[in-house]
C-alpha cells in the first residue's frame, strides 16, 4: 500500500480558499497527488497558494484538466463523494467500507463543486459513491472538510495495512483507462446504428451505460474480450454496407 496511489480530484471548484485548504488537508495526512478539473478561479493564484500554507508544493505539482474523463486515465478505481443519495444502479459504500478497498491499486476520490456537487453524468464515471455520515438535517460539508475526513480515514487504513478484497493473483483488474476505451468504442458503434433515440435521452442513456461497465469490476482480459466484440460488430456492419 502506498499514499502515492491515492489521488484527490476536485471537479469545478469555485473558491480559491477551498482549493488551498484541500491541499493543506491532503498534506496533513501525507497525500500529495491533487488533480483539479475546470476550476472557476485562475489556477493557481496567490490566494490558493496563501491558503495552502505549507502545502504549496502540492499545488505546484498538481495536474489541471478541462474535462473530467481525461483526468481519470491513470485511475483504477474511482470513488465519487456525494451528500445526496442517487437512485442509480451503482455501488454505495461507507467510510467503513474503505477498509476493503485495495489501495495497492490507483484510487481516485472525486469531489464536486461547492455549489452543486457532482451531477449524475459525472458520477457515472465512478465505481462507487461514498457519503460521509452527517446530521441528516444539515448534510452540506465544506469541500476541504470532506477532503480531510476522507484523507484521515484512508491514511489510517493504509498505515494499518488493512486486508484488501481477495482476488486471484492471476487476475488483473482492468484500469480506468482500459474501461474508458472499451466504453467509448461501444458508444461509437451504438452511435453508428442510431441507438440513442430519442436524441434528448442520449445523456441519461450514456450515464446508465457507464454505470453498468464501471460497477462490474472487470479484469483486463474481460475488457479486451468485450473491446474485441464491439470492434468486430463495427467491422461487420461496415463490410455489409
Amino acid at each position: 500500500m502506498s499514499f502515492n496511489n491515492v489521488t484527490f480530484i476536485l471537479h469545478k471548484p469555485q473558491l480559491s480558499e477551498n482549493i488551498g485548504a484541500c491541499a493543506r488537508s491532503m498534506k496533513n495526512f501525507n497525500f500529495t497527488k491533487l488533480v483539479v478539473v475546470n476550476p472557476k478561479p485562475i489556477y493557481p493564484n496567490d490566494k490558493i497558494l496563501a491558503t495552502s500554507v505549507g502545502a504549496k508544493d502540492i499545488i505546484k505539482k498538481s495536474k489541471i484538466f478541462d474535462k473530467l474523463e481525461p483526468s481519470l486515465k491513470n485511475i483504477d478505481y474511482l470513488i465519487a463523494t456525494s451528500a445526496r443519495f442517487r437512485n442509480k444502479n451503482i455501488k454505495h459504500i461507507s467510510l467503513e467500507d474503505l477498509k476493503k478497498i485495495d489501495f495497492k491499486k490507483k484510487i481516485g476520490f472525486l469531489f464536486g463543486s461547492e455549489a452543486s456537487g457532482l451531477s449524475n453524468e459525472e458520477i457515472s464515471y465512478a465505481n462507487y459513491t461514498l457519503q460521509i455520515p452527517t446530521n441528516p438535517n444539515f448534510k452540506s460539508l465544506n469541500l476541504s472538510h470532506s477532503v480531510i475526513i476522507i484523507a484521515q480515514c484512508v491514511a489510517s487504513i493504509i498505515k494499518l495495512k488493512s486486508t484488501p478484497f481477495k482476488k486471484s493473483k492471476k487476475i488483473k483488474s482492468a484500469s480506468k483507462k482500459e474501461i474508458q476505451s472499451m466504453v467509448n468504442l461501444c458508444i461509437k458503434n451504438l452511435d453508428q446504428i442510431n441507438f440513442f433515440k430519442p436524441q434528448e435521452k442520449r445523456p441519461i442513456m450514456l450515464e446508465n451505460l457507464r454505470n453498468i461497465f464501471y460497477k462490474m469490476d472487470l479484469s483486463d482480459k474481460e475488457t479486451r474480450i468485450l473491446s474485441s466484440v464491439f470492434a468486430s460488430l463495427g467491422k461487420k456492419r461496415w463490410l455489409t454496407k
